[in-house]
């Protein structure tokens, strides 16, 4: 394939070739041949990579029901939303968060729902809640509030139809060509299941980094997860750390295990400040959400402690710093749009707001050093993203609207 008159970092008229093989294998001006596809000037760049996203979540909300502020208001609109699947069949609702109609359990979705199962999913993930009709159909009892239990409940509920082809199709409009799958216990067959995407897949658990789930309640001691850190080496691990008390514990076990090369913590929601340098010095990279504190500004403003809110998702004082910091954006339980992450890093308004060229950088790492963007050069693979228009007007909007089509090894994704 040759594509002619690019914009490649800064350079206007650029020709690059592909070869056989999916990398590129010449740029230059004036190539010999006849162009595949003119560029128009606008710009080539890596394609993107979604560093942290759950993408059987993602698939399912497709066949999902949308419960969450954004969606619904007070119990009418919740009760609305549920009955909205025939009487007698299932109800998967997605997003939920008690500022739509307080906290949920059995009894309070008995009051909206009886004619149907219906489970709702927490919009952190963590948590689903079942009606007694789910909670009968499937076989449980108590009080329809179940922490962390996705494997368990994969086997007592019907299948959910993934639309993983509508979500491919989609994050090639948006540039993406890769992700890092970030689910903590990746389902039997996962990778099967996913190898209908046209992008490139890397599967913590199966792939590295080996991802490690933290909770508050079930907090292990600092000497008990170096020990799991050490039984995975000389892999690196990703380790989830939402919280400030997380983040120590995983800081004090990988000091004590011994940092190498890709180990990663993931969110990062709360980074005290005489934690950064620590993060440095261990070589860590944070994979964080910069858009969260956009997003969810007004629930954050809520319930986060006061002593927290000026430590959440850091992103320029990290870079700052010399920490290296990429981001995924967490989809489902964000939005999957990259570009909208861009937006949002660029328009905190909590002094960890960055400049649109490091917004981008975030999403070009390769998925093992997230951090490093990748370039590209004559034997790079082609993984690509042309745009309608040259690099400086494309950073001015950080929209989806300026792609015009996505590569992965040379061959277009792009529906």
């Amino acid at each position: 394939m040759l594509i002619r008159d690019v914009e490649l970092e800064g350079n206007a008229g650029r020709d690059v070739r592909v070869g056989a093989d999916g990398r590129i294998s010449e740029i230059g001006r004036g190539l010999a041949g006849t162009a595949d596809v003119d560029g128009r000037g606008g710009a080539l760049l890596p394609g993107l990579h979604d560093h942290h996203i759950h993408l059987t979540a993602l698939a399912a909300n497709a066949s999902s029901v949308r419960v969450g502020p954004a969606d619904v208001r007070g119990p009418d609109g919740l009760r609305a939303a549920l009955r909205r699947g025939p009487p007698g069949r299932w109800v998967r609702a997605v997003g939920y968060h008690e500022s739509v109609a307080g906290d949920l359990d059995r009894s309070v979705l008995d009051a909206l729902v009886t004619d149907r199962p219906v489970r709702v999913q927490h919009r952190s993930g963590v948590m689903w809640f079942l009606n007694t009709a789910a909670l009968r159909a499937a076989g449980l009892d108590g009080d329809g509030r179940l922490w962390r239990e996705d494997e368990r409940l994969r086997r007592l509920v019907p299948p959910v139809r993934l639309d993983l082809t509508g979500l491919g199709r989609r994050a090639a409009r948006f540039g993406v060509t890769g992700f890092t799958n970030a689910d903590p216990c990746p389902a039997p067959g996962l990778r099967r299941t996913l190898s209908v995407l046209p992008q490139r897949l890397t599967v913590m658990g199966l792939d590295s980094p080996v991802k490690i789930m933290l909770d508050d309640v079930t907090l292990p001691a600092p000497g008990d997860l170096a020990a799991r850190v050490r039984a995975v080496r000389p892999r690196p691990v990703a380790v989830h750390c939402v919280t400030g008390v997380q983040l120590l514990v995983t800081l004090l076990a990988v000091e004590e295990a011994g940092p190498v090369a890709g180990d990663r913590v993931e969110h990062g929601a709360v980074i005290q400040e005489e934690a950064v340098p620590w993060i440095r010095r261990l070589g860590l990279t944070v994979v964080t959400q910069p858009h969260f504190p956009v997003e969810r500004g007004r629930q954050y403003a809520d319930e986060v402690h006061p002593d927290d809110r000026a430590h959440l998702y850091r992103c320029r004082s990290l870079a700052e710093a010399g920490v290296p910091v990429a981001a995924g954006t967490d989809a489902p339980y964000g939005t999957d749009d990259p570009w909208a992450v861009m937006r949002a890093a660029v328009q905190r308004e909590d002094g960890e707001s960055v400049s649109r060229e490091a917004a981008l950088r975030l999403f070009l790492g390769a998925p093992e050093r997230p951090a490093r963007p990748r370039r590209l050069t004559v034997g790079s693979v082609a993984d690509l993203c042309l745009l309608h228009v040259p690099l400086r007007e494309a950073l001015h909007v950080l929209s989806a609207d300026t792609v015009r089509a996505t590569y992965v090894a040379g061959r277009p994704i792009t529906p």
